[in-house]
């Protein structure tokens, strides 16, 4: 069967294909225009650290008083500490680098709900679009650090993970903060993933939980100092991987 076949009848009109095409380019031009604005904002802050999270995780929860003394820690540390921008654990990791050396910077999403911009940043960039919004946060760090939250944080959670598993992105540190949040998800990874051989051994050392904010400061700052680069650029020149794609 081919697929004149397939499509349906009668296809668009000239008009209708010229309005597609339309909207379609000042769609990409949007986005295009975000790439280009967050990349000058975000040119100076490296070495830094991208901290994901519960938007909903309250002020007074233990994992909150646990990301603003971890941002903290690396703040003073020399890092600058990426975030979403908005609430829960994202303004927590904001709260403990704004008070540090180092800037706080917060990538904010315009949401119907829920992200409103917490008050802790010396950097704030706003997106309209999630594609740009998350290349930003792992292009511009050279560790991830994952704190317990729901669906948008276990997305950019496997997408960092796809990208260094990849080779799309040099290596970088992942750090799952939690034991008991995280334990039952690496037990089904190794279980049904590897398990399947979905993935392999090696992409299981990928991840690692750490707790303690001394030990994660010091995970972060012996890649660091391996790198020897600020951006961990591969020695063989090839640039291919900077926008993270």
């Amino acid at each position: 069967m081919s697929l004149s076949t397939k499509l349906p009848e009668p296809m668009l009109t000239d008009e209708a294909l010229l309005n597609v095409r339309a909207r379609e380019s000042y769609h990409l031009l949007k986005i295009m225009s975000e790439f280009v604005e967050a990349g000058e904002d975000l040119r100076a802050i490296q070495p830094a650290v991208s901290i994901y999270g519960s938007a909903r995780t309250p002020v007074d929860h233990p994992m909150y008083a646990l990301c603003e003394q971890l941002s903290r820690q690396l703040s003073d540390a020399g890092f600058s500490v990426i975030s979403g921008g908005g609430p829960g654990i994202m303004e927590a990791a904001n709260k403990g680098a704004f008070y540090g050396k180092s800037p706080a910077v917060g990538l904010n999403i315009v949401l119907p709900h829920e992200q409103n911009p917490n008050p802790y940043q010396d950097l704030s960039v706003k997106f309209n679009h999630f594609f740009p919004r998350k290349v930003m946060f792992v292009k511009h760090a050279i560790a991830y650090v994952v704190l317990p939250g729901g669906f948008g944080t276990l997305d950019e959670l496997f997408e960092s993970l796809t990208l260094v598993q990849t080779g799309k992105t040099p290596n970088r540190p992942i750090i799952l903060v939690g034991q008991s949040f995280w334990a039952g998800l690496l037990d089904w990874l190794h279980e049904q993933l590897l398990g399947n051989g979905y993935i392999g051994a090696a992409d299981m050392d990928l991840i690692q939980i750490i707790d303690e904010p001394e030990a994660i400061v010091r995970c972060v700052f012996e890649h660091y100092e391996r790198c020897g680069t600020g951006l961990c650029v591969p020695g063989n020149g090839d640039n291919s991987w900077i926008l993270s794609l």
